[in-house]
């Protein structure tokens, strides 16, 4: 069986995905792994049937949404419930606070989703945002080139992270959400290929909330050249440890609805937006 699947970021935080895609190709299935490059639209993929499944998130079909753009592709399973970037420094702080921030200069991710969930814990947290001076170096490649280059006194960054020190995590620092999911179209969802994957999927979450580090890190280390092997399994032991993969792979209603919150506390969403709409 042949599966086109895209991610929208590679990262170690989407171990549930890599490694469902590692189990597929042990089954002997064929599959093409890419990342959503510049100026690629995951809905018009997947609209269009250039890809299969998407690693994506719920707040992704919002502001579609409000924009008239249909058709959008459901949701059908959870990868994440909880933020997976850090605030990076440059040497260890023993205590830190989100005030810490203020007067500082962050590197901080852009993107939608990270930057409104940024926004939203440092209000949580206690901190003005305001008064952080945020700065925007592009990708994720870049900002952590310009971190290492001098820029700002602070980068925020999903792992595995490979310069300067892991000071807090967003995602302990806020309620769980529902951060980042799996996308199809409804009628991908009626096909053979469609229930082959739902099955090894769940298996593969299933394993990584049980199985040491140490053998998921070995098990996604061709989807990480260059990485350590220590510093990929670190980073697998972090994101256990924060609860980023527990629980079913449904996506509970409770945490939709958090993630509604969040975008609506900064202004980021014109309405809420109906789980039905979205998830099935």
């Amino acid at each position: 069986m042949r599966f086109t699947l895209m991610a929208s970021r590679h990262s170690a935080f989407y171990t549930p995905f890599l490694i469902c895609i590692s189990l597929l190709r042990d089954e002997g299935h064929q599959i093409t792994y890419s990342v959503l490059g510049p100026g690629q639209r995951s809905y018009a993929l997947l609209r269009d049937g250039e890809v299969d499944i998407m690693q994506s998130a719920v707040s992704s079909n919002w502001r579609l949404r409000e924009q008239g753009i249909e058709p959008l592709p459901v949701h059908f399973a959870q990868i994440n419930q909880r933020d997976g970037f850090f605030i990076i420094g440059r040497r260890p702080e023993s205590e830190f606070h989100w005030k810490n921030l203020e007067g500082k200069a962050l590197l901080a991710d852009h993107g939608l989703q990270p930057l409104v969930m940024l926004k939203y814990a440092v209000k949580h947290n206690g901190a003005d945002w305001n008064q952080i001076k945020v700065t925007d170096a592009g990708t994720p490649d870049k900002m952590e080139a310009a971190f290492l280059a001098g820029a700002a006194d602070y980068v925020h960054l999903q792992g595995p992270v490979v310069a300067g020190e892991v000071l807090a995590s967003v995602g302990a620092s806020m309620p769980p959400v529902a951060f980042s999911s799996l996308c199809c179209t409804r009628a991908y969802q009626k096909t053979e290929g469609y229930s082959t994957f739902l099955k090894t999927y769940e298996r593969a979450r299933e394993w990584i909330r049980t199985s040491p580090a140490e053998e998921i890190a070995a098990k996604e280390t061709s989807f990480f050249p260059g990485i350590a092997a220590g510093v990929l399994a670190a980073t697998v032991t972090r994101y256990q440890g924060l609860g980023c993969w527990e629980g079913g792979i449904e996506i509970p209603r409770d945490l939709y609805e958090q993630a509604l919150n969040v975008f609506q506390s900064v202004g980021a969403i014109g309405w809420r937006h109906r789980y039905e709409e979205l998830v099935g």
